[in-house]
């Protein structure tokens, strides 16, 4: 558990705070290129991180995203004429260019040059990837652009969306390496009504592209062995499941600092699954999801399953907010619910939404009781923290730069030495539950998780994986 002002530290994004600050010193993925097809083209109102903007694409093509008000008597710009490499408050008539610079002031004088005396703030823009982003640290510290790899290949070779989500955005991003949840959250299978769930007996594959064995070796063994692998750009988090054979099913997932994620989904060849997190405000976010193939272009098939809904691609309306929401309870089916899921809920994406937001606008950590498939949260927090720590400025250094071509994987593994691990991981949690304590993992040792390096802790080694306990 985290303590109330440590979860305040981790969840706040606006200006001034640490989260908020460190977050600001990387691009963030504000709007999608659709969402301003043409040039001279309808503004779009935006909030990042707590802060009112606007966007619009001007006559050149080039996309701007200032502050959403004239600095005039405060007039809506969104009101404003989209017109001549401008945008004109329909007040006064003052109008500004996409670097926020005051060009015409109709009030004023010609001769006294008071337009150049007025700047609205703004932000550099660059589109990637069919994404535009913004940067909304301090100037002239402004980083190169996230390698991400759905970006570096030909747009023919991706698919991009966003949704809305009523949640923080750590949560949501807690829950997109949490590779043990699958077992349950995503569970399909088929039964009567009235029938105990024998998983073995009535097991059925809920991702028509993925392998069959795959998703039954995840529905089969719900305490994934967890390893950790930190690296410059982030974290590698790898959940090991038993097959019953001589190898373990591996899936690795990668948090890649700050806001972005791959899910653990894809084997060679196949379409590799992305997810960027996005503050509007401390209790909502916009869920930037993305699906790419580094050897070839996605069919149209693919794009109409997409479309409807894939993996983390949900299904959503032309305003991108999701078909089931909070708002109509995710259409639950309870009846579903016992005979074809756990959820009672269509689509991975909304079932992950539903968990999610169900923990509340910010989940409360200081009442949770993490276990050893938790590792990868446990890592996550101070991880994400330590960049925030004092002023965000360390975010500016090798963490930013590092950014580059990560991609998930999974994969099989010698089974032995992991296989003991697993048992002996068993053996531990029951001989923990019946002494009616738990095993106590990472950062859980330290009064405070920024602090954790401080904690009195010794390491229980087992192979592949590695505990951290509390002495008594």
């Amino acid at each position: 558990m985290l303590r109330a002002e440590d979860n305040r530290f981790l969840t706040a994004s606006g200006a001034g705070t640490g989260m908020g600050e460190l977050l600001r010193r990387f691009w963030m993925p504000v709007l999608l290129s659709a969402e301003l097809p043409e040039a001279d083209g309808l503004p779009k109102k935006i909030v990042v991180m707590g802060e009112e903007l606007l966007a619009f694409r001007d006559s050149r093509g080039v996309v701007g995203v200032i502050d959403q008000y004239c600095p005039h008597r405060g007039a809506n710009l969104w009101l404003g004429r989209n017109e001549e490499c401008g945008i004109r408050c329909v007040y006064h008539g003052w109008k500004f260019d996409t670097d926020g610079r005051c060009v015409d002031m109709p009030t004023s004088y010609p001769d006294l040059n008071a337009k150049d005396l007025i700047r609205i703030k703004s932000y550099p823009v660059r589109e990637w990837g069919d994404m535009i982003w913004a940067y909304m640290g301090p100037a002239g510290e402004v980083p190169e652009l996230p390698a991400l790899e759905m970006a570096l290949v030909p747009a023919s070779h991706r698919y991009v969306s966003k949704k809305w989500q009523d949640c923080n955005w750590v949560q949501a991003m807690e829950g997109s390496i949490d590779t043990a949840h699958f077992t349950f959250a995503h569970l399909s299978f088929e039964k009567q009504e009235n029938e105990i769930l024998d998983i073995k007996k009535h097991f059925v594959n809920p991702i028509a592209r993925m392998n069959v064995d795959h998703m039954r070796w995840i529905a089969e063994d719900p305490r994934p062995v967890i390893k950790i692998n930190p690296h410059d750009a982030g974290l590698t988090i790898a959940g090991g499941r038993l097959t019953g054979g001589d190898n373990i099913y591996w899936r690795i997932a990668q948090f890649l600092m700050p806001v972005h994620a791959y899910a653990p989904s894809a084997m060679p060849g196949e379409n590799i699954f992305g997810q960027s997190f996005v503050p509007v405000t401390d209790t909502n976010c916009w869920i930037y999801t993305y699906a790419w193939n580094p050897e070839r272009p996605l069919t149209q098939a693919e794009r109409d399953g997409y479309d409807h809904g894939n993996g983390v691609i949900s299904e959503v309306d032309e305003n991108y907010v999701p078909l089931r929401n909070k708002a109509n309870d995710y259409l639950i089916d309870r009846k579903l619910q016992k005979t074809k899921s756990y959820t009672g809920i269509k689509g991975v994406s909304e079932q992950d939404a539903a968990v999610q937001d169900s923990q509340g606008p910010i989940a409360d950590r200081s009442r949770e009781h993490l276990g050893p498939t938790d590792l990868g949260i446990l890592h996550l927090r101070p991880r994400a923290a330590a960049g925030a720590a004092p002023t965000a400025s360390r975010a500016s250094g090798p963490l930013r730069r590092a950014l580059r071509r990560l991609r998930d994987a999974q994969g099989q593994g010698p089974a032995r030495r992991h296989g003991r691990a697993l048992r002996r991981r068993d053996r531990l949690c029951r001989a923990a539950a019946n002494r009616g304590g738990g095993v106590k993992l990472g950062a859980q040792a330290s009064p405070s998780f920024r602090g954790a390096s401080k904690a009195r802790t010794r390491n229980l080694e087992i192979p592949g994986l590695v505990l951290r306990t509390i002495p008594e």
